[in-house]
């Protein structure tokens, strides 16, 4: 995703709205978190794992954490061992747990990743400078037309663009659902492009496009329906948005994207100077 220093001082309001709560401080605070609630319909392994996911993505539970072994658990909360062993199974299949032999259970928190703000940059680059093997998956792509689009980028109602929903994603994790627009009246070359690559690449090689710079903002909102199947998250969790104007140098909007981008794994950091 690309980022503008212009809109640095977005970074305070998200930093804290983002920000997990504070971690529980006790083992007896943690316990009385993840005690199942018997009058639900919901299996009690269920909620468990449920309240776990929860404070792991949350940062509550930090990367590296010993939990209590099956059997500590399971008299800790007064459930059977089987109930704790599914709990922790399913973790494990959502890369969310580890077992390390005679250490025991751990946390495997996804990893957080912390790219410079500053400079136009799409996310295969950024990607790269954090030495991780970018990817994507394309949701779907089509052409087409959108009053609401056409007027963010100044065009008639009946301009047409391509738009496209993809997954990024770096070392195979899924950190971004992103849907992006382009304006196929400046770069009509994209409604063949077969969305491999950088669109900036593709739009400077064959559409003859400089690009100028970039506008964009920073939000926190909560996970959609499609994000939490994107992320597999369980519940709604936090997350960044992140909305971008892309400018080529005659002033034209070229590209709108809105990326979410999970809480979970994003810290954008700035560097401040004084002038």
């Amino acid at each position: 995703m690309s980022e503008m220093g212009e809109a640095g001082y977005l970074i305070y309001d998200i930093e804290a709205a983002m920000k997990p709560p504070e971690s529980p401080n006790s083992d007896n605070e943690l316990l009385a978190r993840l005690v199942p609630d018997r009058t639900l319909a919901e299996p009690s392994y269920q909620q468990l794992r449920r309240k776990l996911q929860s404070l792991i993505e949350s940062g509550q539970i930090a990367n590296g954490q010993s939990l209590p072994s099956e059997r500590a658990l399971a008299d800790s909360l007064n459930l059977s061992r089987v109930t704790v062993r599914r709990a922790y199974e399913e973790l494990r299949a959502a890369d969310l747990l580890e077992t390390r032999g005679r250490a025991g259970v751990s946390v495997k928190a996804p990893p957080q990743l912390t790219p410079q703000l500053g400079r136009l940059k799409g996310f295969t680059e950024e990607m790269r400078e954090l030495g991780m093997e970018p990817s994507t998956r394309l949701l779907e792509r089509k052409v087409t037309t959108d009053r609401t689009i056409a007027s963010i980028f100044g065009r008639p109602s009946s301009a047409r663009f391509l738009r496209l929903v993809r997954l990024r994603l770096g070392d195979g994790t899924p950190l971004s659902r992103e849907v992006a627009w382009y304006d196929l009246t400046a770069a009509p070359e994209l409604e063949d492009w077969n969305v491999e690559g950088s669109a900036y690449r593709f739009m400077t090689e064959h559409s003859g496009i400089a690009l100028s710079h970039g506008e964009q903002t920073i939000e926190a909102a909560m996970s959609s329906a499609e994000e939490m199947e994107a992320f597999d998250y369980r519940e709604p969790m936090p997350c960044l948005l992140m909305k971008r104007r892309t400018y080529s140098r005659t002033g034209q909007i070229v590209e709108y994207v809105e990326g979410t981008f999970r809480g979970d794994a994003y810290a954008y950091r700035l560097t401040l100077k004084l002038d």
